[in-house]
């Protein structure tokens, strides 16, 4: 399944072939629109020639800031992405030696361990794991047993919560939807 997160034909066909180029772009995806996080990964490839954690992990972090940092910038806060993507990178090189698939492919894990192996890296937290643990299982094919549960209420069929709901521009427009009907909710909770 062909993913159709960003609106850009090459940058979604990256994010489709490539599982390092879907992790960075999860990890991208904070105080950015979701769309433009996912592109991030492209505009990387393009800067670099490709996209290989130990060449990331192993590139001087001023340099690789410098290539996070020139315009367009792959992120609004280009300088720290740069070195939480170095870090994420460095990391999955020491555990994965360096495939960010092995993650959700390596000894055939059930939901939870994804979960727990995807909270582990650095930059993500419980809720940017589920949400990629949903993305996984909604648009990558993911198959292992209790990812739904594992994911909760990102997993849930038609929630149309986050960017593993996105499947095209009204799928996209839901998700806005959905997301600033939540911020409303909690700030009239607020008082």
């Amino acid at each position: 399944m062909d993913l159709h997160l960003t609106g850009d034909p090459e940058a979604d066909a990256l994010l489709t072939s490539q599982p390092l180029a879907l992790l960075v772009g999860m990890l991208l995806d904070q105080q950015v629109a979701m769309e433009t996080a996912f592109v991030g990964p492209k505009k990387l490839v393009d800067r670099l020639g490709s996209l290989d954690a130990a060449a990331i992990a192993a590139q001087d972090p001023e340099e690789f800031a410098a290539v996070c940092a020139t315009p367009p910038a792959v992120h609004r806060f280009p300088g720290s992405m740069a070195g939480r993507i170095q870090a994420l990178c460095a990391f999955l090189v020491e555990h994965y030696d360096g495939d960010a698939a092995a993650l959700w492919t390596s000894g055939e894990p059930d939901g939870r361990e994804i979960l727990r192996r995807l909270q582990a890296l650095p930059g993500f937290g419980k809720q940017k794991a589920q949400i990629f643990l949903a993305l996984l299982g909604k648009q990558r094919g993911l198959t292992a047993p209790g990812w739904r549960e594992a994911a909760g209420a990102y997993g849930e069929e038609d929630a149309f919560r986050s960017i593993a709901d996105v499947v095209d521009e009204d799928s996209l427009l839901r998700v806005r939807e959905t997301k600033k009907a939540a911020k409303a909710a909690a700030k009239a909770a607020k008082g």
